[in-house]
């Protein structure tokens, strides 16, 4: 049960850190490497929680 904790409070800073820097990128940097702002949420998400 700890385990699983510590894993989630790790997704969870992952995920926030991808979601800063994502959404510190311009629309046209976003663009360069094939996202739009609408899609930050969903790749900070799929960093986090590699399958």
């Amino acid at each position: 049960m700890f385990a699983n904790l510590v894993r989630l409070i790790r997704e969870w800073k992952r995920y926030n850190q991808s979601l800063s820097e994502l959404s510190r990128l311009g629309d046209r940097e976003l663009a360069d490497i094939g996202i739009s702002r609408s899609d930050i949420h969903r790749v900070a998400w799929n960093a986090a929680h590699p399958h």
